[in-house]
């Protein structure tokens, strides 16, 4: 094929594609295809309406045709067919709509009663329905009629005059198609309507993300206020963007803190080794500096370990050691392990703990975060001070955010009497190397809680900070899957001794709790 044809063809074929090429624009599909559904759909309605309504008429003219030819047939069985001919004729004089048609010839052809002058040279079959034109009384006029063959060669034509029904056709044809032509007007005006909204919503999303995009991370989508889905669109969407402003904030916030509270130790460690390297005069003072130096080393070390285990618990690597156990000898044992760190600062401790406490979940880890939780309140509570470990079964009420309300939770309390904490700093208590300004010269490096937080979570559950007059309470509130155990039994309070006035009671003897025992900065808020 020579090239110019071959080019001609091509294009053609380009223009053919770029003709009928499906529009790029999700909202003017979706509109058209709303439309198109909304007209198809009142087609097919009308149509059914039209069939329905004809084919009624039809129906009824053939009963009355039947019902007719019946009546006839018995007439002639009893008096043969002079008896016919008088009832065709009385039937014609009583016959008030002028619609029925009769006709009743013999062997030859010739008419012998009706309002026919021939027989109708279409009809020759008996079991065939004929619409035709007929004459009667010098007016030509439509029909529906049937043939009935008689006895002795004679024949009886039994119809109806249809023209009133036709006209009931084109009116009824033509109302429902100017009834189309507005339904489809309504779709087209319903598919421009929804085009508009679907395009302004997606505009919205589209601008706010850029703008976003460019760095911009104060926009948020726009509410109209009436609740519906689209409303629930760009809530969910300005929580999401709230949500990365937040983890922004904290990964900015969690940098600053991480290059602040590891220059002191890393400088001090630099300069004690420094030191030591010109000013040491033996082996021992050398010794002493790389040990000192080693011990604020260990510090920062602690502090990447515990982002480290609070990044896995976060992460649900720790769900797989999930497991039922009994709660109560887990608390006792954090008890019995701090009540002599309490003695030491002339603190009581005192336990209020069912006997029996039934949890699903992984025991370390609530070790772990009940001592977090104790070594907070011990260390920032006043001399004669009580710092206060309850637990309690019961049922989930809805201000305790958790999803199921009903659902069994077990409530873990830790209350002391110390300096508390201003509402702003509970806001921010959880974060990551937060310390509230009262906390500022004690050691730890602002892990505590933010461990806490994450264990909680891992478990489904939420943490409660609460100030009181004196002190802070604190609780997590966890839920208790089902396959777990049966409600515990309420237990009597584990009586504990009133502290000694000395505070140099000795620790021996104590257990030693499994993974409980953590580095100061890692059980401090």
């Amino acid at each position: 094929m020579p090239s110019g044809h071959r080019g001609g063809h091509e294009g053609a074929a380009g223009r053919h594609g770029r003709r009928f090429r499906i529009p790029r624009s999700a909202s003017l599909r979706f509109s058209l295809g709303y439309g198109v559904l909304f007209a198809l759909s009142s087609i097919l309605f009308m149509s059914f309406i039209w069939w329905g309504t004809i084919g009624f008429l039809e129906r009824q003219v053939e009963t009355a045709i039947n019902a007719d030819a019946r009546a006839l047939s018995q007439r002639w069985a009893e008096g043969g067919l002079p008896t016919l001919a008088l009832t065709i004729d009385d039937r014609l004089e009583q016959n008030l709509d002028d619609d029925a048609i009769y006709l009743m010839v013999d062997p030859s052809g010739h008419r012998l009663a009706g309002n026919l002058s021939e027989w109708p040279a279409p009809v020759v079959r008996t079991d065939v329905w004929y619409a035709l034109q007929v004459t009667r009384a010098g007016m030509q006029d439509t029909a529906q009629v049937h043939a009935f063959a008689l006895p002795g060669g004679f024949r009886l034509l039994v119809g109806r005059d249809i023209r009133a029904r036709a006209v009931l056709r084109r009116l009824l044809t033509d109302s429902l198609l100017w009834a189309w032509l507005m339904v489809t007007l309504l779709a087209v005006s319903g598919a421009v309507l929804v085009h508009g909204m679907f395009r302004r919503m997606i505009k919205s999303v589209a601008q706010t993300t850029s703008a976003i995009a460019r760095g911009d991370l104060s926009r948020r989508m726009p509410l109209v206020g009436n609740g519906d889905e689209l409303d629930q669109v760009a809530e969910a969407i300005n929580e999401m963007l709230d949500r990365i402003v937040r983890l922004m904030d904290g990964v900015r916030q969690v940098s600053n803190a991480i290059a602040h509270d590891l220059r002191t130790p890393i400088t001090r460690a630099r300069t004690q080794l420094e030191d030591a390297a010109l000013h040491a005069h033996g082996e021992d003072e050398l010794r002493m500096a790389v040990e000192r130096a080693v011990g604020h080393l260990d510090n920062v070390t602690a502090v990447f370990e515990a982002l480290l285990r609070i990044a896995q618990i976060e992460a649900g690597s720790r769900r797989s050691a999930f497991a039922p156990f009994d709660l109560a000898p887990v608390l006792v044992d954090v008890g019995d392990l701090y009540e002599a760190v309490a003695e030491e600062r002339n603190i009581r401790l005192a336990l209020r703990l069912p006997s029996s406490l039934p949890f699903h979940g992984d025991r370390s880890l609530m070790q772990q975060a009940v001592a977090n939780l104790l070594d907070n309140a011990i260390k920032f509570s006043p001399a004669g001070g009580t710092v206060t470990l309850s637990a309690s079964l019961g049922p989930s009420l809805p201000g305790h955010g958790i999803p199921h309300p009903g659902k069994s939770v077990v409530t873990i309390a830790v209350t002391d009497e110390g300096i508390g904490m201003n509402e702003a700093d509970l806001a921010r208590a959880s974060e990551r190397f937060f310390r509230a300004e009262t906390a500022r010269n004690t050691p730890g490096a602002g892990l505590g809680l933010s461990l806490v937080q994450a264990i909680v979570q891992l478990h489904g559950g939420v943490l409660r900070l609460r100030t009181q007059a004196p002190g802070l309470s604190v609780r997590m509130i966890l839920p208790v899957p089902q396959r777990s155990a049966p409600p515990a039994r309420a237990g009597r309070p584990i009586p504990i001794p009133p502290a000694p006035s000395s505070p140099d009671t000795s620790a021996s003897g104590r257990s030693v709790m499994k993974e409980a025992s953590l580095a100061p900065h890692e059980r401090d808020t």
